[in-house]
């Protein structure tokens, strides 16, 4: 076994909840305050000279403003820095034709302010493990003469020993609808298994088959995004039938689909963590799709079509890489996230470029070699070659034209060969 660093949130309860609710309260409201007034600056900048303000940019406008001094400033720069983000978001989306994309709302219900998480980095906190106590700050205008701070006692789970973790990076007050929870955002040493291989795998996100896997001993693994489109269909519609996009109704249907989502994206990263070990893999790569929304030539905006921007825009690739990062590493399996330039144009076996090879968006033939191949095959054994450019054996058309296939059950939550799964 290995040692590793890694980040970890632990979540608490708060023992001392009645003597510290409205103090928490007050910070909670404060963070929805400046939220809204950061909105409506944002709204402002933006109606007169087509600008979003970033996160620095925001915090200078708003530094002198009374809501800001409510929170602890690094408390207030985090409000901001999410409102920039959330902002930043909207407008990637807008820019490439989701017409459902709404940017960032104010947070409130008619005349009352929700009560919003509040971060509180280094400066803000003092960890007391023997006690298990923790002095959150106030910002200066809700510090009282007798108390600059507010005093939580806490509880984690018993298998949790905060004195025993690297340190401890944040902490967050959270509202659980119906009381405070803190969770502590910490740098913890753990033993993790030794890397089951020295092999390489290619991982290909896209936006028919979810994601394509080509592993260097020349077979290859696809992942059909069926069961979240078929999601997307039924709560589209759902939602549609509801009087208010913002009633109780569609909000819970809204939260159902994400926790759909968000099932989906464990079962298969913990899926293919699985078949990784069971295959002696050391190294997945995986394809960065941080650019994924610009044109390799131009830089400007792809057309994916209609649905396919749709689709594109609903889907959180990042999140599904960074849940693989962290189940693979409790395998000793490194991720490696790669450019995905000119992957989807080049012919894995000889290098020829040229995007009319990719004839269809599931084919891909190569006019230089003759080469037929699944098109997300190919990028992904594109990808993989960016870390482990010389195959173990020799490559042909079989497995790149035709890859196992794994659909999600939903009888059984799992993922299985085509051939077995359940109607």
């Amino acid at each position: 076994m290995a040692k590793r660093v890694v980040t970890r949130t632990y979540t608490a309860s708060i023992r001392n909840q009645q003597q510290v609710s409205d103090d928490l309260d007050a910070l909670g409201f404060s963070a929805s305050k400046l939220w809204n007034v950061g909105r409506w600056v944002c709204d402002r900048v933006w109606s007169e000279i087509g600008h979003i303000p970033g996160h620095n940019e925001l915090t200078a406008y708003l530094k002198s403003h009374e809501r800001y001094d409510d929170l602890h400033s690094q408390s207030s720069q985090r409000v901001l820095q999410e409102l920039a983000e959330a902002f930043t978001g909207w407008y990637g989306k807008r820019r490439n034709g989701d017409t459902r994309a709404n940017p960032p709302k104010y947070r409130k219900h008619g005349d009352d302010h929700p009560r919003s998480t509040v971060t509180f980095k280094a400066a803000g906190f003092k960890l007391d493990t023997e006690y298990e106590r923790v002095r959150l700050s106030k910002g200066s205008n809700l510090k009282e003469y007798w108390s600059d701070f507010i005093l939580c006692e806490y509880q984690t789970r018993p298998d949790v020993d905060l004195s025993t973790v690297e340190s401890v990076q944040q902490v967050r007050a959270v509202w659980t609808g119906d009381e405070w929870e803190l969770h502590f955002v910490c740098k913890v040493e753990i033993e993790v298994a030794e890397a089951p291989g020295e092999k390489t795998v290619g991982v290909d996100l896209g936006i028919n088959n979810f994601a394509a896997l080509a592993y260097e001993d020349g077979h290859s693994e696809l992942y059909p995004l069926n069961c979240l489109k078929q999601d997307d269909y039924y709560f589209s519609k759902r939602i549609a039938r509801c009087d208010d996009s913002d009633s109780v109704q569609a909000t819970r249907l809204n939260q159902k689909k994400s926790a759909r989502r968000t099932h989906y994206f464990h079962t298969l990263s913990k899926h293919i963590v699985q078949r990784c070990v069971d295959e002696g893999v050391g190294t997945i790569v995986v394809g960065d799709l941080s650019g994924i929304r610009e044109d390799e030539e131009n830089g400007e905006s792809k057309d994916w079509g209609k649905h396919g921007d749709l689709d594109l825009h609903s889907w959180a690739f990042d999140r599904f890489t960074s849940i693989v990062e962290y189940k693979a590493e409790l395998e000793g399996i490194t991720v490696e996230r790669v450019s995905e330039r000119d992957t989807s144009k080049s012919c894995s076996w000889c290098g020829r470029k040229r995007k009319a090879n990719r004839v269809e968006r599931g084919l891909y033939v190569c006019d230089d070699c003759g080469t037929v191949a699944n098109a997300d095959v190919n990028s992904a054994e594109n990808i993989r070659k960016k870390v482990s450019p010389s195959p173990s054996q020799d490559r042909s058309n079989g497995w790149l034209a035709q890859p196992s296939t794994f659909l999600f059950d939903k009888e059984t939550g799992a993922f299985a060969p085509q051939e077995q799964v359940t109607s």
